[in-house]
């Protein structure tokens, strides 16, 4: 469960930026993270681009083909790339040429455009930095950290970051909340729950489901969180839970099930 648990593959999204919240050094990795999940057929970019605060974004622009929107601060401390990402989006929901929005922001101020856009039957993938908010996060149907991508592109780049399962213990204690300062319950606690809602009798759980159901209770659930690219290597990470590979019909496909010990 790297990128996909859920079937949001082949979608057509529109990819909306906020230049203001969103650092362009990791816009590579957050585009090829875009791509897992469909193809960006509306790509723009928020911001008032005679302010020097967003010079950096030019280059990245013209290499990944994102179209960028002026947007004028009229009012000193009123943001205005937030309204006219807004109503491009509602635009762009009318027209009926998407499957999914790509919300690229870290600002809480989306949370209703996220609800709303759901509500209409499109899928909603949030992508911002770990001080998002919890609101703009639980709105979206997955969620994204920018740190996780970056720290991905990095280990592409031959600097592996892989937590050693022999940290397993630390990974029990993490606490799992709006962002790393909030308390909330502890990771293996939100697995071995989701574990027993859908175990069968055996109290084994079939792990695409699991997964979906993780994303389900916390859309910022992703094992890259903790350092491993899937959730197989996650769970195996933690004694409490046992794996069971079962083989089907089909040679080459073969079905993960997982089961909490201490059930």
């Amino acid at each position: 469960m790297s990128g996909k648990p859920m079937d949001l593959n082949n979608l057509h999204l529109a990819v909306l930026i906020d230049a203001d919240n969103v650092p362009y050094s990791s816009i590579k990795g957050v585009m090829e993270e875009v791509a897992i999940y469909g193809t960006p057929t509306i790509k723009r970019i928020y911001g008032d681009w005679t302010s020097p605060n967003v010079s950096g974004w030019k280059r990245a622009l013209l290499e990944h083909a994102i179209t960028p929107v002026q947007q004028y601060g009229y009012t000193t401390g009123k943001n205005a790339t937030d309204s006219a990402m807004i109503i491009d989006a509602m635009d762009i929901l009318y027209s009926g040429k998407t499957d999914g929005f790509v919300i690229l922001s870290s600002d809480s101020d989306f949370t209703r455009l996220a609800i709303r856009l759901r509500e209409a039957g499109q899928k909603v993938i949030g992508i911002g930095e770990r001080k998002t908010p919890g609101a703009f996060i639980v709105a979206c149907d997955k969620f994204i950290y920018i740190e996780v991508i970056r720290d991905h592109q990095r280990s592409q780049e031959g600097k592996p970051l892989q937590i050693s399962p022999k940290k397993a213990p630390e990974f029990a204690k993490a606490k799992f909340g709006d962002s790393p300062q909030d308390k909330g319950p502890a990771p293996t606690q939100l697995i071995a729950d989701s574990i027993a809602d859908i175990a069968d009798h055996d109290g084994y759980a079939f792990l695409g489901e699991l997964g979906n159901l993780l994303l389900k209770k916390a859309p910022d659930f992703d094992p890259r969180n903790y350092g491993f690219q899937k959730l197989t290597p996650l769970l195996k990470s933690i004694p409490r839970f046992e794996i069971d590979v079962r083989q089907t019909r089909d040679a080459n496909i073969k079905h993960i099930y997982v089961r909490d010990r201490e059930a």
